[in-house]
């Protein structure tokens, strides 16, 4: 076998577009179909056999699924460049895949043209996602992350310090109705009162209420 070709392995569970590929990679010169398989079990059966370049791995498939093949693929041969050729763009199977660590994504609209240039781009490392891929993935790092409340930052030790706060009670009775020692206390109180940024135990038991944490 010419060591130069690009050796692809197609996975898919529909058998016509594992035939329509097959016959459409047969005229791309440099790139070779050394096997097909129908399912993700059978895939990485194949793969193990023929230590293909590229793999073109169909999402939805009964048994195994693309996702869950790409990732057990990859840990077996971490070298292979899986390309996901899909009908689908939901969140919920593009981004698993994606972590998975599926190396390109393209949709099953694609011209036999593109599928190629990706096969071949795959083999030189260069990654390739279809536009509406690169958009939603671009969207998903704008959208700006959630700022965190201060009392998550709190320890368990820390929060029931400070409900106990929000029911009146004293040091000496937090030291009683934790079994811990006034000094102790005291640690826990200072600590808490510096994570909500409040001055005093007042403003703390407010906080505790504004944010449904006082029983």
């Amino acid at each position: 076998m010419d060591d130069t070709l690009i050796k692809v392995l197609l996975v898919d569970d529909h058998e016509m577009v594992r035939i329509g590929l097959a016959a459409v990679l047969g005229t791309e010169d440099g790139i070779e179909v050394v096997g097909e398989a129908s399912n993700g079990h059978d895939g990485i059966r194949l793969a193990q056999e023929y230590r293909p370049d590229v793999v073109l791995m169909d999402l939805v498939m009964e048994g195994m699924d693309g996702i869950e093949t790409t990732r057990k693929l990859l840990q077996l041969y971490p070298d292979c460049k899986v390309i996901v050729l899909t009908s689908f763009l939901d969140d919920e199977k593009m981004y698993p895949v994606i972590e998975a660590g599926a190396f390109s994504y393209l949709l099953k609209t694609s011209r036999a043209s593109e599928i190629a240039q990706a096969i071949r781009a795959a083999a030189k490392g260069q990654s390739i996602l279809e536009s509406q891929v690169a958009s939603k993935i671009m969207n998903r790092f704008r959208q700006p992350k959630p700022v965190a409340e201060p009392h998550e930052d709190l320890t368990e030790r820390e929060m029931e310090v400070l409900r106990l706060i929000a029911k009146g009670k004293s040091n000496q009775e937090l030291a009683d109705d934790l079994f811990i020692g006034v000094k102790t206390v005291k640690f826990h109180v200072t600590n808490v009162l510096a994570k909500l940024g409040v001055e005093d135990r007042t403003q703390a038991a407010i906080y505790a209420f504004k944010h449904g944490l006082a029983e």
